[in-house]
């Protein structure tokens, strides 16, 4: 099948991130794509808690996500909203960085909430504390789609290999990794990462990002690596989305899912070791 990975450079206006998005949709469907991917916070890119507040929505009401549930039941594809920043109940105010997996007919197939929080001080002047204003995810996701089993994450996990095996050994054919990678741990490591999330579980692995400098109302501006990838089983990289907004394909073969880990069964049980 043909999947199509969308790269975005998203603003802190969900509503203007949104029109652009379904544009994008509405390309790849026309191009074919069966299953179509957006990057991380699709619907808004801010350092501002400020601003989030103001723009934010609960997942009841959010624009993007309808409007995204819409495309998809408008073009009978699968379409994975890489992540949406929302509101929740939580005590202390903080916010959800969850994915979604939306099936041909508009519904809601699977729902998760990044587990692993990007705090980092990448340089100097470059810190990032996620957890100050987004709350943790709890659990794994595996979502069958009838064409392959999909293992959720999100950015920041693809640096914890124990999840991207845990989702294999349970029948992960694809990994999607959706992202807006920091410029710098980007260039060192984003590539890197993703073909070895790949080679060690001999899966697909689909990583839409977001890209260049995002317009900011209000806080800093932020920026973002871009390269959204598609890494095939044996680890190969089979397309990339450079550093401009915009759309690039991949044809899926899910047979070599199969080969990889027969060539190199890698997904085996751990051994089992002694104490001291």
């Amino acid at each position: 099948m043909k999947a199509a990975l969308i790269q975005l450079n998203s603003s802190d206006d969900p509503e203007e991130n949104l029109a652009v998005t379904c544009d994008y949709v509405d390309q790849a469907a026309a191009h074919g794509a069966q299953f179509i991917l957006t990057p991380e916070v699709t619907n808004c890119v801010s350092a501002s808690r400020t601003r989030q507040q103001e723009v934010l929505c609960h997942e009841a009401d959010d624009p993007t996500l309808a409007g995204l549930r819409a495309r998809a039941r408008k073009h009978g594809i699968w379409l994975l909203i890489g992540s949406l920043a929302l509101k929740t109940n939580d005590a202390d105010g903080r916010f959800a960085n969850r994915s979604f997996l939306i099936d041909p007919m508009g519904e809601i197939t699977a729902r998760y909430d990044k587990i692993h929080m990007f705090d980092v001080q990448v340089s100097d002047s470059e810190t990032y504390r996620e957890s100050a204003g987004y709350r943790p995810g709890k659990k794994a996701v595996l979502a069958d789609t009838g064409f392959g089993k999909i293992g959720m994450t999100v950015c920041f996990d693809v640096r914890f290999p124990y999840l991207y095996r845990a989702l294999a050994q349970a029948g992960a054919d694809i990994l999607t990794i959706p992202s807006a990678f920091s410029p710098v741990t980007g260039e060192a490591h984003w590539e890197v990462l993703l073909r070895a999330r790949a080679i060690e579980t001999g899966s697909y692995v689909l990583a839409p990002a977001q890209t260049g400098s995002h317009n900011a109302t209000r806080g800093k501006a932020r920026q973002t690596y871009g390269h959204s990838l598609a890494v095939a089983p044996w680890g190969e990289v089979i397309a990339d989305g450079g550093t401009d907004p915009g759309v690039i394909y991949v044809d899926l073969d899910l047979g070599k899912v199969a080969q990889a880990r027969q060539r190199i069964p890698s997904l085996q049980k751990a051994p089992q070791f002694d104490g001291p």
